[in-house]
C-alpha cells in the first residue's frame, strides 16, 4: 500500500481521496474550507493543516482543485508541492485546467526533479462517490503506468491517452462534446413537450434512438424522467454553471489556438455566460434548457428558492 497526499478535499476530491482510503491506502489531505476536511476525516482520510505534512514521505502527490491558478499555487512556493515532496514521488493532476497549464506543470515538475502525471476525470460527482470515473492519463509510459496502478480504486475506466498534456486535452474536447450535446438535448426536450409528447415515453424513445447521449441518460432536464437529473431537485448542481463555463472556456481556447471553427461549443459557452449573468453559476449547467423554452421557463425551475 502506497502513502498517498491528496490536496483539495472537494466535491470531487474528497469521494475519490476516500476510496484509496478505503482501498488500504494511508492517505493525508489538506483542503481549506472546515466541511470538506470533516466530510474527508470521515471517510478514512488523515487531514492535516499544511501541503509540507501532507507530502512528507509520500508515495504520490494528488492534486483536485477547482481552477488552473490553483494548482500552479500548490505546486509553487516555499510552502508548496515542488519545495517539499520527496523527488521520489510521482505527481498527478486530476483538476481540469487549460492546456498551458498542464504543459506548464510537466515542464516545471520536471525541472524540480519530480515526475508528473496530468490525470483528469471525467463521471462527476456521483462517480467519484462511487469510484467509477473515468480517468484520462497523460505523461511518460513508466510514470502513466505507475499512475494507472494507483487510480484504479477510483476508476470504472483507465486510459493512456498519450505523452504530456494528451490527458487534459482528452478531457477537454470530451466535456466540449458533452457541452455541446446538452444544447442539443435542451432544444430536443422542450420541442417534444411543446408538440404534446409525454416526457418519460418521449425519454424512452430518444434514449434507443438517433438522440441518445450521456447529457440524456443522466440529466434529461424535466422532472420525475430520470432520478440522477439536476431537474428533480430544483436544478441544484451535480456540474455547476461555472464549471462548465471555465472547462468550455479551456476548450475553446485550445481549440482557436489550433485555427478550429467551434461554433456549437461558442454558443453553449454563450449560454453558461448567461446564465452566470442572471446569478446562475452556482446552479446546474443544464439549466440552460431555460434558453430553450418558449417563455424562459422550465418546469423543475422555481428561481425564488
Amino acid at each position: 500500500m502506497a502513502t498517498i497526499a491528496w490536496i483539495g478535499l472537494g466535491n470531487m476530491g474528497g469521494p475519490m481521496s476516500g476510496n484509496l482510503a478505503a482501498a488500504g491506502h494511508e492517505v493525508r489531505g489538506v483542503d481549506v474550507v472546515p466541511a470538506a476536511r470533516a466530510a474527508a476525516a470521515e471517510r478514512g482520510v488523515l487531514v492535516v493543516d499544511t501541503i509540507a505534512d501532507a507530502v512528507a514521505g509520500a508515495d504520490a502527490v494528488f492534486t483536485s482543485l477547482p481552477r488552473s491558478e490553483h494548482v500552479r499555487q500548490v505546486l509553487e512556493g516555499p510552502d508548496g508541492v515542488w519545495a517539499n515532496a520527496p523527488r521520489s514521488a510521482l505527481l498527478l493532476d486530476t483538476s481540469t485546467v487549460d492546456v498551458a497549464t498542464s504543459r506548464y506543470c510537466h515542464e516545471a515538475s520536471v525541472d524540480h526533479g519530480f515526475r508528473f502525471v496530468d490525470a483528469p476525470v471525467s463521471g462527476g460527482i456521483a462517480g467519484a462517490a462511487a469510484g467509477t470515473l473515468t480517468f484520462m492519463l497523460g505523461g511518460e509510459d513508466a510514470d502513466v503506468r505507475e499512475a494507472t496502478a494507483l487510480v484504479e480504486p477510483m476508476a470504472g475506466h483507465v486510459f493512456a491517452v498519450g505523452g504530456p498534456t494528451m490527458g487534459i486535452a482528452a478531457k477537454l474536447a470530451n466535456n466540449l462534446m458533452l457541452f455541446v450535446s446538452l444544447v442539443g438535448l435542451s432544444e430536443g426536450s422542450q420541442l417534444a413537450a411543446e408538440l404534446g409528447l409525454d416526457a418519460e415515453t418521449f425519454w424512452k424513445v430518444a434514449s434507443v434512438s438517433s438522440g441518445d447521449s450521456w447529457p440524456l441518460r443522466m440529466w434529461y432536464p424535466v422532472p420525475g424522467v430520470v432520478p440522477t437529473s439536476p431537474a428533480n431537485r430544483n436544478f441544484d448542481a451535480s456540474f455547476t454553471t461555472l464549471l462548465a463555463e471555465k472547462d468550455l472556456s479551456f476548450a475553446l481556447a485550445a481549440g482557436e489556438e489550433a485555427g478550429l471553427h467551434l461554433p456549437g461549443a461558442r454558443l453553449a459557452l454563450d449560454q453558461f455566460e448567461q446564465l452566470i449573468e442572471e446569478g446562475y453559476g452556482g446552479k446546474d449547467c443544464s439549466l440552460i434548457v431555460k434558453y430553450a423554452s418558449a417563455d424562459g421557463t422550465v418546469e423543475g425551475f422555481d428561481p425564488s428558492v
